[in-house]
């Protein structure tokens, strides 16, 4: 019986790393926005838990531009009758 846990154990870890990539591949959406780009999703005085809650981005780094502001939607491909090449 022993034998089968390392066996199981690969297994598990590879349908777990397969999982993470998937859902890597469909993010829509990106915290990296310029700061001329940021719209508020905050209030004065929100923490980065509170700014996560609502779904948003936080980086206090930038003085004078929204700490809390709204991800960026990522596009990944374009379809290729859109494509003008």
């Amino acid at each position: 019986m022993a034998a089968m846990e390392p066996k199981v154990i690969c297994v598990l870890l590879l349908v777990f790393s397969l999982a993470l990539s998937t859902l890597a591949q469909g993010q829509t959406e990106t915290c990296r926005v310029a700061p001329s780009q940021r719209k508020n999703c905050g209030f004065p005085g929100v923490s980065p838990t509170e700014c996560a809650e609502r779904g948003c981005c936080f980086d206090n780094t930038i003085p004078g531009f929204p700490w809390c502001f709204f991800p960026m939607a990522v596009i990944d491909n374009v379809p290729e009758d859109d494509c003008e090449f």
